[in-house]
This record gives C-alpha cells, structure tokens and sequence, in this order.
C-alpha cells in the first residue's frame, strides 16, 4: 500500500464533527466514503485533529492508505470530484511514507478564532464567525493571556467529558489582533499548542471575551485557571468562528521540492 497525506478544508455547518459516526454526516465519513468510491473497500483515514461539530478548517491533515498505483494528482483530483457537493476541499495531497502519521507525527496544531463585531446580524459571515455586539479591549485581554501560557493544570477550561489522561498541556501561544473588514472589525484569536483538551480552545476564547467586554478582569483568569475547577470556567464561544488553520510536523510533507 502506499501511504498519502492529504491537506483539508472544510466547512462544518452539515457536520457532526470530523469523526466518524454511524448514520451521522461527518468530514472523515464524506472523505471514506469517496476514498470507497476509487477503491470499493473498508477505507480508516486519520487526522491530526477531530474537529468538533461546527467547527471548520483551513489546514486539516489526514492520511490514507491507497492499494492502487495512484499518482497524487489523480488522487487528488478524484476525491475533489466524489466530494461534491460536500464543501470538503482537498487542498494537496502527496505520497509519503509508511512512517508518516497525521496525528502522532504532528508537532503543533494551530487554530484560528474569528469574532465579529457589530450590532447589525453578521448575512455573509454568518455561521463563519462568532458575532458580538461591542467592540473588546486588547491590551485587558493581553494581560491576561499572560497567565495562560506555558504549561498549566488547565481543568477548569476543559470539556467534562474530555478524554485526555491529564490535564495538563502547554499553551505555546495565544494572541489578539483587529482586522477591520468590509463587514465589520474582526477580533482573530491565534491559539497554538502541541495538543489541546477537549473544548479548550473556545473555553479560553469565550472567557477571554469576558475580560475584553470588561466583565471580568485578568486577574479572575488567573483566578479561574488556579481553581481547577471547571465551574469557574467562563462562557464557552459557539463553534462556528473556530477554525482549525495548520498543522506543523517535523518536515512539511506538503513543502515543495525544488
């Protein structure tokens, strides 16, 4: 078998999440579904990151294992076409190899938070952002990024059905930028790690947001994190704005050789 990773984008509006279930619409059912469609056989894909229901991506990868003599190009070409009309996108896929893992052979994943800020309801953006009516302040919202990154005990913004052995994680990095847009200024969280716990991502988001509309203040973050408790956990941001961006390994199987 050769052994081929596969750059992803996807919407994920229809979608229970990335994993797959039974009788559900999932993005590793659609892709497994196509891949039996070139190759009429059970088809197990694996990805670097299971995406939770509504949450899209930029940069997902996957791997998959092919019987046939099937050249990148052509693979890639086949699955864009039996995707349809799922808005799935395979961006690259390359032959790689047997060591490749897209999970475990993963360095970094990155994700991307887009909030809009306005009063008026977001029509082009809608279900591609998180929608707020007030503008958020920044420099709040840095200072209290501060206690959140590096390595902590981060129970309290952790889902209560995560499956992770611990709690514990790194947060490699963590930033806020305004974009101005034609539909409105955009607030883009930049959220970096090696892995992540279960909700942890818009955990974070959705109680930094507090700290920038001014309800809370960075200290109750720090607060909040000290009590490993995730009832000290603020709001958790609908999933809709989230974006799985990129995802780094050791040697970019999708760098291209010169």
């Amino acid at each position: 078998m050769q052994r081929f990773a596969l750059k992803i984008e996807y919407n994920g509006a229809p979608f229970v999440g990335w994993q797959r279930q039974t009788d559900l619409a999932t993005v590793q059912g659609a892709i497994e579904t196509a891949l039996a469609k070139l190759e009429p056989r059970e088809h197990k894909i694996a990805a670097a990151g299971r995406t939770d229901k509504g949450v899209h991506a930029l940069g997902q990868v996957a791997h998959c294992d092919m019987e046939g003599n099937w050249e990148p190009f052509r693979l890639f070409e086949a699955l864009n076409y039996h995707l349809k009309p799922n808005p799935i996108a395979i961006l690259d896929c390359v032959a790689v190899g047997d060591d490749f893992h897209a999970r475990f052979s993963a360095q970094e994943r990155r994700y991307l938070l887009r909030v809009l800020s306005r009063r008026a309801p977001a029509t082009h953006q809608r279900g591609l952002v998180w929608q707020i009516k007030s503008e958020l302040d920044i420099p709040a919202m840095n200072e209290a990024i501060q206690f959140l990154l590096g390595q902590h005990d981060f129970t309290t913004f952790r889902s209560t059905i995560c499956q992770s052995d611990s709690p514990v994680k790194t947060l490699d990095r963590l930033s806020v930028s305004r974009v101005e847009t034609l539909a409105g200024p955009e607030y883009h969280f930049d959220v970096r790690a090696r892995s992540f716990l279960h909700n942890q991502v818009r955990s974070l988001i959705g109680t930094l947001e507090r700290v920038g509309s001014g309800s809370w203040t960075p200290q109750d973050v720090k607060t909040a994190l000290d009590a490993r408790d995730r009832a000290a956990c603020g709001p958790v941001c609908p999933p809709h704005g989230l974006y799985l961006a990129h995802v780094t390994y050791p040697e970019d199987p999708f760098a291209k050789k010169a």
